[in-house]
C-alpha cells in the first residue's frame, strides 16, 4: 500500500475515470510549480543489498510513494531528457540512466573499443572508478544551476526546484 492509502490496483482499474482529473492536476502542478504534499509522502522500506541480512548496513532504503506522484515525476523526467537530447548535452557514450542502455551495453561498448585498439596494436589503459553513493551527495542547488545553464527554464525547472526543496525539508 502506498502512503496515499490508495492501492495501485484500484487506480489501474479506474484509469479511464481518473485520466482526465489527473491530467488537469498534472498540468496545474507543472504550470504553478506546486507539488502536492501527498506526492511527497513515502513509506520507506529497507531492501537487502548484500552480506548478512540482519545487518542494517547491508540494506538500502526504498521510498514507496504515491502513483500519481511517480507518474508526474516520469512526465518531468521525460521533458528534461528530451530537452537534454535536443540540446545535445548528453553524449552518445552515456549509458547510465539512459533508456535502452545499461551497465551491460556500456561494458559491450568498452570491450568493442578496447579490442579494436588492441587489434591496431595500440596501447590501452583502463581506469575503473566506483561512484558508489556519488549521486546521494549531489548538491541540489548545483544540480539546478547546471541544468539551467544547459537551457532548461520555465515551468519544468520551477517544478523540479519546488520538488527538491520539499524533499530537503522532509528528509533533512
Amino acid at each position: 500500500m502506498k502512503p496515499d492509502g490508495i492501492h495501485p490496483r484500484v487506480q489501474r482499474e479506474l484509469e479511464e475515470v481518473l485520466t482526465k482529473p489527473l491530467s488537469i492536476i498534472f498540468q496545474q502542478s507543472w504550470q504553478t510549480g506546486v507539488v502536492p504534499a501527498d506526492w511527497r509522502l513515502a513509506n520507506v522500506t529497507p531492501i537487502h543489498k548484500k552480506g548478512q541480512k540482519d545487518d542494517p548496513g547491508n540494506c538500502r532504503p526504498v521510498s514507496l510513494t504515491s502513483v500519481p506522484g511517480k507518474i508526474m515525476e516520469q512526465i518531468i523526467l521525460s521533458a528534461i531528457m528530451q530537452h537534454m537530447k535536443d540540446a545535445q548535452v548528453i553524449r552518445p557514450s552515456q549509458h547510465g540512466f539512459m533508456k535502452g542502455r545499461s551497465c551491460l551495453t556500456n561494458l559491450i561498448s568498452c570491450y568493442d573499443k578496447v579490442t579494436h585498439l588492441v587489434d591496431e596494436r595500440k596501447a590501452v589503459d583502463i581506469v575503473y572508478l566506483d561512484f558508489n553513493k556519488a549521486f546521494e551527495m549531489v548538491s541540489h542547488s548545483i544540480l539546478l544551476e547546471k541544468v539551467a545553464a544547459h537551457g532548461l527554464h520555465g515551468s519544468t525547472l520551477h517544478w523540479v526546484k519546488n520538488w527538491l526543496e520539499g524533499q530537503a525539508r522532509e528528509w533533512w
